[in-house]
């Protein structure tokens, strides 16, 4: 029996899922789980060594001449970068519905500002509670690492973008980050895999747990909604915007928690390099495509970022900046693939129902880059790296001092593997989760569109309608 009946049967049995009145629901997971941030944040968030007032004699006892080493100031240029990323390029990339700008960066914000509080509080249980006083304290790296944590969440909403209710949304941000705290310490710590930029931990986790999610929410009649399911020239517009925020800041992304030196300096240089050479190839498959030449904005908003996303494990490895030009190669002529076939073929034959082709952005490259990673590890030698450089880049040390590049090759495949099985085992419980008919999601033939759970103004609406929209446009050039 397949998903799709399993899950019609149980939609069937729980009840219609009609109603979208958020105005009990919506506020009362609002302040319930904010007041809930409150106290657990009271009871274990105290400030780390590096931002308490007691720095002062931290620096005395640990002979730190100057202010300025502080790791503030040097973790918080990136920390920006990320947070705009986080914030302003997810969420206007998502904007390229002509029915549902609203919602794509709205809910967006929404996620990731519920979404960074209860990260703390998951990534401190696993890698900072101080067993003696029991508390976990927090700094700018912290913050850093909550956005990462936050994004796994972005890109499984951008599956279910026009679908899902704002109390949804919330509910995949609360498993969404769990799951990842859980993943990212198995991956990062148990089996001691390197992947600064989260091609594995956040790219390949988020998009296979937004796509088993999809997937379990099949909706049969979508169809009834395909008159908003679209773009138009101000949205594509938008969502351009969102795309080169992404693509401008994404190698502070692969880079903001790397070691210090060179570590830093080579991820940043080898994520540029596989930026630009996917925008090319993205370019020149969807003009291939196209009968007349003309490119898809579908392609340029998306596939032109798929080589940051390949990047994020093995940045920061000696992949050679021709081996980077080579990684955007591939992925842009991938991503593109995906979405002039790939994308159809799912949606005909598994009925996955992937509104931003996460699929294409950040599945599969997400899964390449990690599996990428693997090989150059593997390949690694001191010949290359030298011996310190080897140990440094790898993190040969304490237990894992004896570990060779060929067995951290494999542990790096296995840690690829580790995300897809959280992601797709994850996403389909949390999927079964909202099937059931109390979280307000709206019908097969009212998705993708804003005038459900936000105050718009009719007439601003009718101004997206795509026929006019054409007439404004022609009439201002």
């Amino acid at each position: 029996m397949s998903s799709a009946i399993l899950t019609d049967s149980a939609a069937n049995f729980f009840g219609p899922q009609k109603n979208t009145n958020m105005r009990v629901s919506l506020p009362a997971v609002c302040f319930v789980w904010q007041i809930a941030m409150i106290v657990l944040f009271g009871v274990f968030i105290r400030y780390d060594e590096e931002s308490d007032a007691h720095w002062i004699e931290y620096r005395r006892e640990n002979n730190i001449t100057s202010d300025i080493e502080n790791d503030f100031y040097f973790r918080y240029p990136s920390f920006q970068d990320v947070h705009v990323m986080i914030f302003v390029g997810f969420g206007f990339l998502m904007t390229f519905l002509k029915r549902y700008s609203y919602g794509g960066v709205g809910f967006n914000f929404l996620i990731a500002a519920f979404g960074l509080q209860w990260a703390l509080l998951m990534q401190g249980w696993f890698h900072a509670l101080n067993p003696e006083t029991g508390k976990i304290t927090i700094g700018v790296e912290s913050l850093i690492n909550a956005d990462f944590c936050c994004a796994g969440s972005l890109i499984a909403f951008g599956a279910l973008l026009g679908k899902v209710s704002p109390v949804q949304t919330l509910v995949v941000a609360l498993f969404g980050v769990t799951l990842f705290a859980v993943e990212e310490y198995i991956i990062l710590d148990l089996l001691h895999c390197r992947d600064a930029g989260g091609s594995m931990v956040i790219h390949c986790f988020g998009g296979y747990y937004g796509l088993a999610i999809s997937w379990v929410l099949y909706r049969p009649n979508l169809h009834l909604s395909k008159r908003h399911h679209g773009s138009i020239y101000h949205s594509d517009l938008f969502a351009m915007i969102g795309t080169l925020y992404l693509w401008m800041y994404w190698p502070s992304f692969n880079s903001a928690i790397t070691d210090h030196g060179d570590g830093q300096h080579r991820t940043a240089i080898n994520t540029y390099l596989a930026l630009a050479s996917s925008v090319l190839t993205t370019v020149a498959l969807s003009s291939m495509h196209q009968k007349r030449g003309k490119l898809d904005m579908v392609h340029i908003q998306n596939a032109t970022l798929a080589g940051g996303v390949a990047m994020g494990t093995a940045a920061e490895f000696m992949i050679t900046p021709y081996g980077a030009l080579i990684v955007g190669f591939c992925m842009g002529i991938i991503s593109t693939f995906g979405y002039l076939y790939i994308s159809p073929f799912l949606e005909k034959t598994l009925k996955l129902q992937d509104t931003c082709g996460v699929h294409n952005l950040h599945a599969v490259p997400g899964m390449l880059g990690g599996f990428i990673g693997a090989i150059v590890a593997a390949a690694a030698s001191e010949s290359v790296y030298g011996r310190e450089g080897l140990i440094n880049t790898f993190d040969f040390e304490g237990e894992f001092a004896d570990r060779t590049p060929g067995t951290q090759g494999g542990f790096q495949a296995a840690g690829t593997c580790v995300s897809i099985a959280f992601g797709l085992v994850g996403g389909a419980i949390v999927g079964f989760i909202l099937r059931f008919p109390i979280w307000g999601d709206p019908g097969d033939d009212n998705c993708f569109d804003d005038e459900v759970y936000w105050e718009c103004d009719v007439n601003k609406i009718a101004a997206h309608d795509g026929e006019k929209n054409d007439l404004i446009y022609r009439d201002i050039i």
